[in-house]
């Protein structure tokens, strides 16, 4: 027996509980994996709260990222013992997700925990903090440097934005973070943010074409924001997009990109290659202050999810909650 968070369909919507299952009620997979940690992202909240539609299978354990030692495996690049970590591929939406203190997978889905990261420290990063370096990644594969200009960061101090801000300021960039309120800068200044913008001057419907500022864009807002930035990014300038906080609609022009060159490079994490999958924990692994995570996550139970879910979703909570599952 194991414990879950299970979420199941009722004829009134949906019901999530704490509950005992079998091991042989796990999916289908290669690798059976003692799950340590997992951690609470906004898809996670959607699904436990049943704000959005998440969840395309039931009953359904949540939990998109999870983090444990493999106890038994017939996939040739994983053995018992083996610490491993994951984000995305449907986990949590059609395959039973790491809210659990047991979890079985598909080995191509799996990457080997860093060294320099314990697992609740791997957590503490997530598919939030993981994106963020698919983003940075990104950025400085295209050819982005630091003498190109300030590099903007939406959605701060969210998980992506809080990791993307501490990456970016590591490569030597000037970083400027967009925030909600004055209360956030001690915060982000410690993760490396040389500079602040009040999200609401990039959160209206704006021009289509503005005044050159930024020399790359970190966007996990998406909508009226993702237009602004876009419009405001400098002559060949690079914007990367990795979110829909604010909607998935994006209200822009052919104007920046044909007459200033503006490039837009699209970030997915759920899908993402093995091999830039490792890239990024690697960077991760290679330029991340440690020490940043004990201002970034909060720890929590299992039975506690729940309860955080709807504080996540109801934006009360900053960086990043780590799941203890065997709690």
């Amino acid at each position: 027996m194991f414990s879950a968070i299970l979420i199941e369909k009722t004829d009134d919507g949906q019901k999530v509980s704490v509950t005992e299952l079998d091991e042989s009620q796990l999916p289908e997979g290669d690798v059976t994996i003692d799950v340590e940690y997992s951690t609470m992202n906004y898809k996670d909240g959607l699904a436990i709260t049943g704000d959005g539609p998440v969840v395309r299978r039931w009953p359904m354990v949540p939990g998109i990222d999870l983090v444990g030692t493999v106890s038994d495996s017939s996939n040739p690049n994983f053995a018992a013992g083996d610490k491993v970590l994951l984000n995305g591929w449907g986990v949590g939406e059609v395959h039973w997700g790491g809210f659990a203190t047991k979890a079985r997978l598909k080995g191509d889905w799996l990457v080997k925990l860093p060294s320099a990261f314990t697992g609740a420290q791997a957590m503490g990063i997530g598919t939030a903090g993981y994106t963020a370096s698919l983003s940075v990644d990104a950025l400085i594969n295209f050819g982005v440097k630091p003498e190109d200009g300030e590099v903007l960061v939406t959605g701060t101090p969210g998980g992506v934005g809080s990791v993307a801000v501490a990456l970016l300021k590591k490569e030597g960039f000037t970083v400027v973070a967009s925030i909600g309120d004055d209360s956030e800068k001690d915060y982000l200044t410690g993760l490396g943010a040389d500079s602040f913008i009040h999200r609401s001057e990039l959160s209206e419907p704006g021009k289509p074409f503005q005044k050159e500022r930024w020399g790359a864009v970190v966007d996990s807002v998406g909508s009226h924001t993702l237009a602004n930035a876009i419009a405001q990014t400098k002559y060949r300038g690079t914007v990367t997009a990795c979110g829909l906080a604010q909607g998935s609609d994006l209200a822009t022009t052919v104007m920046p990109f044909i007459l200033r060159g503006v490039s837009l490079i699209g970030i997915d994490s759920v899908m993402c290659p093995q091999k830039p999958r490792q890239a990024a924990w690697d960077r991760l692994g290679r330029d991340l202050d440690i020490s940043l995570l004990n201002t970034i996550a909060t720890e929590i139970s299992l039975a506690e999810t729940i309860q955080g879910a709807r504080d996540l979703i109801d934006g009360k909570i900053r960086g990043r909650l780590i799941v203890d599952v065997r709690r």
